[in-house]
């Protein structure tokens, strides 16, 4: 009982009321200029001057009905009245709808024309009926104290007030709160058809959302690169900068060829966040091309700078490659070697690329080792990278332990791929 209750009585104690309240009475200011409008119109097309032809019998209020109305529906079409209708619904009804206003489309100048005609009339009517409550109540009250008599809703409804008129303010009372709720009806009942007339429709949804997906695509790429680019720069100066702090007063050549590794590494990642930057900001795609597999030599040379022993079988035709597969595949090599040292060290690394027919076949193994001291787990991200450009290409990838080391083997199509 008590939550019925409470259900019967949220209309008068809700925020939301009080809002759609304001929401139709704007309505209703909205309005009264087009009939003042329409009400002059009207007096001068009855006066001497010789009018459009009209049907006979039309009175004053009928022709000032008319071109405020006609006014009313030629003026939706302004955009400023859907910028101001689409903030009021946000605002007011609580309803996020899609501002609309702008479109150029004429399926949408419509439903905003047609919204705001439901909008003002109704907000009128809700007007009147706000300006007539009040009055009325006024005078029900005083009814029980009168001996004249009160005449109500436009002289149709007179009563002659004393004594026996005890249940007047009872009456009045009720009728506020009927015409509370029926506020709070209209008003729902707007908010509910405010995701018709201004919300996307079906179409613009499916676009949105294409769009949207997009944009996450996209995001998810500059993150891989990123990951992938910056973090194998940083493992590899991580590991020269402490051996070359080892042997910097004992083999100064080799803290040389260090510290070169280290500088290559850097301009490498700055060059990629170069390009992805450039790409955030929108500019040009092809300032800094990606590194394809033919680029492998400098990636392999680095890495063997930072101290760890790779045996690369190469396989012939690796030009043929389409450059989507190739630079997807540049980018899981890099990261298998940046795991490789971050998870195991200086291990020797085994990496084998075979052109096939229809694929190309890529196998990265590895002892586990021990894990260097002082490094964290990572969250997972560099596998999860791969596995993403491998299901880009709807390829198969394999990873995990295997015969007491680590294995990465993928298969990438080469058939679907484009540049």
């Amino acid at each position: 009982m008590p939550g019925l209750l409470g259900k019967l009585l949220t209309p008068l104690t809700s925020r939301s009321t009080l809002l759609r309240w304001i929401y139709l009475v704007l309505g209703g200011a909205l309005l009264t200029p087009y009939f003042i409008a329409g009400t002059a119109v009207a007096e001068l097309l009855r006066g001497e001057i010789p009018p459009l032809p009209l049907p006979e019998g039309w009175t004053l209020g009928a022709l000032a009905t008319f071109f405020a109305l006609g006014t009313l529906v030629l003026t939706t079409f302004i955009p400023a009245l859907g910028v101001l209708e689409t903030t009021a619904v946000r605002t007011l009804l609580g309803v996020q709808v899609t501002d609309l206003a702008g479109g150029h489309r004429p399926g949408i100048r419509w439903r905003v024309a047609a919204w705001l005609i439901i909008h003002l009339i109704t907000g009128f009517l809700v007007s009147l009926l706000t300006l007539i409550i009040p009055v009325f109540v006024v005078g029900a009250f005083t009814l029980p104290f009168s001996r004249y008599t009160t005449l109500f809703i436009a002289q149709a409804f007179p009563i002659t007030g004393g004594p026996d008129k005890w249940w007047a303010p009872l009456a009045a009372l009720g009728v506020a709160l009927v015409a509370v709720y029926l506020v709070a009806a209209v008003g729902w009942l707007l908010a509910r058809l405010a995701g018709f007339f201004l919300g996307p429709t079906p179409a613009e949804r499916l676009a949105e959302l294409e769009r949207k997906a997009e944009q996450l695509a996209q995001r998810n790429r500059l993150a891989r690169e990123l990951h992938d680019s910056v973090g194998h720069a940083l493992s590899v100066v991580t590991i020269q900068a402490a051996a070359a702090g080892r042997v910097l007063d004992t083999d100064r050549d080799f803290a040389r060829a260090a510290l070169g590794a280290i500088e290559e590494a850097a301009r490498s990642a700055l060059a990629d966040l170069d390009h992805v930057l450039g790409i955030l900001r929108e500019e040009s795609r092809g300032t800094a091309p990606q590194p394809t597999l033919a680029d492998l030599d400098g990636l392999l040379r680095t890495t063997r700078l930072a101290g760890v022993e790779i045996t690369a079988e190469l396989g012939a035709d690796l030009d043929r490659v389409p450059k989507a597969v190739s630079r997807e595949a540049y980018r899981i090599v890099q990261e298998g070697l940046t795991n490789a040292m971050r998870h195991a060290g200086k291990v020797p690394v085994t990496l084998r690329l075979a052109v096939r027919a229809d694929h190309l076949e890529l196998e990265m193994t590895n002892p586990l080792g021990e894990r260097p001291a002082g490094r964290g787990h990572g969250g997972g991200r560099g596998l999860r990278g791969i596995g993403e450009r491998v299901t880009v290409l709807r390829g198969q990838l394999t990873a995990g332990e295997h015969e007491g080391g680590w294995r990465v083997a993928a298969t990438l199509p080469m058939r679907a791929a484009t540049s």
